[in-house]
């Protein structure tokens, strides 16, 4: 569900930011925007959700880098600014090009993958094949096809799909801390599949934070999630 915006659009935050285009090797453009603090804790990489573009995740960004955290957050190819041909391997390429980023200007230490529904698929394949200092996932999904009989038990699924997203295979290659954020009342991606996910990481450094009554864009506004977010931010 991408929105696209034209090129001399000027996002209006509250925060300053950098805005940053990057080159793909089949000469897609992205664009993203950097937020900067002056000591900052460390910095976010953050993967959004399947719909809007950066003028809307821009500014939901804002709750971190009003906790001390540089954020980046990028708009996937097709949404916003960023133009090129999709495809799930093109995706994740794009994923790690703007991990590449990130350690053009902070230490792998320092760097927190933030995942948001769609994004978390992202989040976690870059976390596979690198050692950032922790993995955050923000109701996430096990994978596509799960989803989607989930959502539509009576056709067949996956004989239906372009697009996989095995989050749950990412996963266990990942050696970074891992937290999960999952309402109970999540009707896109329901809870259950945070948990089956949850069930499949194999290293002892994670959390499963259960939201009771949270549904899939609200968690900002459970007690559950703004007592824990801070710890799992530096985990």
């Amino acid at each position: 569900m991408p929105t696209i915006l034209p090129q001399e659009h000027v996002y209006v935050m509250e925060n300053p930011y950098q805005e940053i285009f990057l080159d793909t090797k089949d000469g897609a453009k992205l664009n993203g925007l950097h937020f900067k603090s002056e000591n900052p804790k460390g910095a976010i990489l953050y993967y959004h959700g399947n719909a809007g573009d950066l003028q809307r995740w821009g500014a939901i960004t804002s709750f971190f880098i009003e906790k001390g955290y540089d954020v980046v957050v990028m708009d996937y190819r097709g949404y916003g600014k960023s133009r090129g041909k999709k495809s799930m391997e093109k995706l994740y390429a794009d994923s790690e090009l703007w991990y590449a980023y990130m350690k053009e200007h902070y230490s792998e230490k320092d760097i927190t993958l933030y995942g948001r529904s769609l994004g978390t698929t992202f989040a976690t394949y870059v976390a596979s094949r690198n050692q950032p200092k922790n993995l955050i996932l923000e109701s996430p999904f096990y994978n596509i096809a799960e989803v989607g009989k989930s959502r539509f038990p009576f056709l067949p699924v996956r004989s239906l799909l372009h697009y996989t997203f095995p989050t749950n295979e990412y996963i266990t290659k990942v050696s970074a801390p891992i937290s999960i954020f999952h309402g109970t009342n999540d009707k896109v991606i329901d809870f259950n599949m945070g948990a089956q996910l949850f069930d499949t990481i194999q290293i002892k450094n994670k959390s499963f934070i259960k939201i009771p009554g949270g549904g899939h864009n609200d968690l900002i506004g459970f007690d559950e999630y703004l007592d824990t977010i801070d710890s799992a931010l530096e985990k």
